[in-house]
């Protein structure tokens, strides 16, 4: 999968009309963007610079940015942390709002608080991230001045709660953009569970409702929204870019931005392939999870 994404990105980018040499220069002559483009070897042809990316990639070596000449590997280090802190952050809340919230609709399933939640929930996939976050901006940064509207730390300060502050706007724009999906994973899947016959054996046994719900059905339905999960890290990580741009956050998603802007070529597909990785070690954790959630897969 990491190596179709990467071979599919390098492709494509290399289509785009232009080239890096078309927006690093705009005052030289027609011999000195040629002389630029060989020195960048992009005279060469797609698929034999592409092995050759290839070769290095599998020792670690993704190429250096076309733009800046350092070395991707770097530049995709220092930002992945803050992209990886946001995302995390986001899951985490959708996580734990969106349990809750879906046991809840499951549990007054067709009443008003049923209705009332679907609404609210549903508003993270109507209203664009971008507008969201800027509506935050306004409200809670520049209105009440009670957070801070951009960066990962203030000039003057550099604490722990100094950072939290200015990751709870981004976090929370970011958030919504998934949690109407755990939401109505959980209402559904829980809604299953409640009308199965070992549901039933529990309470015929006279066990208290809580019990019922967090010892027995909650754990069996989790087990599809773990995989739902887990399909929902590529979108989160994709939904940073707009994310990191509105609030400035130093990520992943403002250096692609900038990649694509510049056409650099090997910054843009390094960063393909970190996504992947990340994609693809996700799907790794969701199997991981599935022998713990799911004792029927630890005997098989």
């Amino acid at each position: 999968m990491i190596v179709f994404a990467s071979a599919l990105t390098f492709f494509f980018v290399n289509l785009a009309p232009g080239g890096p040499a078309s927006v690093m220069r705009f005052d030289v002559t027609a011999e000195q963007r040629d002389a630029l483009i060989k020195a960048m070897g992009l005279d060469r042809p797609v698929p034999e610079r592409y092995v050759t990316w290839l070769a290095g990639a599998v020792h670690g070596d993704l190429g250096s940015s076309l733009l800046t000449n350092e070395p991707v590997t770097s530049r995709i280090g220092d930002r992945l942390p803050n992209t990886l802190i946001l995302a995390g952050s986001a899951l985490l809340l959708a996580i734990l709002a969106g349990i809750p919230i879906g046991i809840v609709q499951a549990l007054r399933r067709g009443s008003a608080v049923d209705h009332v939640l679907s609404f609210v929930t549903a508003i993270g996939l109507s209203v664009p991230v971008f507008w969201l976050g800027i509506v935050l901006i306004l409200v809670f940064a520049v209105s009440l001045r009670l957070l801070p509207s951009a960066g990962v730390t203030s000039a003057a300060s550099d604490t722990v709660a100094d950072r939290l502050l200015h990751l709870v706007l981004p976090g929370f724009a970011l958030a919504t953009t998934i949690l109407p999906t755990v939401v109505r994973f959980v209402r559904s899947s829980t809604i299953e569970v409640l009308g199965e016959d070992f549901i039933r054996t529990a309470h015929s046994k006279g066990l208290r409702p809580r019990t019922v719900i967090t010892r027995h059905a909650l754990r069996n339905a989790l087990i599809p929204v773990v995989s739902a999960i887990g399909a929902l890290v590529p979108r989160l990580l994709g939904g940073t870019v707009v994310t990191e741009a509105v609030f400035g956050w130093p990520g992943m998603g403002r250096l692609a931005l900038e990649a694509a802007q510049g056409r650099d070529y090997p910054l843009v597909t390094g960063l393909t392939v970190v996504v992947a990785a990340i994609a693809v070690l996700a799907s790794l954790v969701v199997d991981i999870a599935y022998t713990r959630i799911d004792p029927r897969l630890r005997l098989a």
